[in-house]
């Protein structure tokens, strides 16, 4: 059940499975992530972050010891690039959300850049494994609340 909510319910799995690589998982789980954040409200957007964040707390606990030691977050362990797009999309629809998820994507792709982001990942355990994207999350719901200020 844990393997199942790390990849974010199978997508994390999807590229190993077509294209037998896992890199881009996160990106395609985001987007899976970006496209339920787009269908909700605030209100279900804040569950859905909640939910997440609590789900990848718990399902990456003790993950990536049998695969690769030394590696807490596998390519496939990809609920927590959810647990970010739903941060970076809080409260936005239409294009800002959509450049909240390109900020966030960059954020978590480009750690050692943005502030932050590297350090929390370095966090024990699946905290660490969590905190990084949410920490790129912020950034992502900076940049998207900043675009929709703009546009209004």
């Amino acid at each position: 059940m844990r393997r199942l909510v790390a990849s974010f319910f199978g997508t994390g799995l999807l590229l190993r499975r077509l294209a037998g690589v896992d890199r881009g998982s996160g990106t395609v789980a985001a987007a899976f992530a970006l496209a339920i954040s787009l269908l909700l409200e605030t209100n279900g957007q804040l569950a859905a972050l909640a939910i997440s964040v609590g789900l990848s707390l718990w399902s990456t606990s003790g993950l990536g010891d049998d695969e690769s030691p030394g590696d807490h977050d596998p390519p496939w362990v990809v609920i927590d690039e959810a647990a970010g797009t739903f941060l970076a999309t809080v409260g936005l629809g239409g294009p800002p959300a959509l450049v909240a998820w390109v900020v966030f994507r960059l954020a978590d792709i480009a750690k050692k850049v943005f502030p932050g982001v590297a350090a929390a990942e370095r966090l024990p355990g699946s905290l660490g494994v969590t905190a990084d994207d949410l920490v790129a999350g912020l950034y992502g719901l900076a940049a998207g609340w900043a675009i929709q200020f703009v546009t209004q």
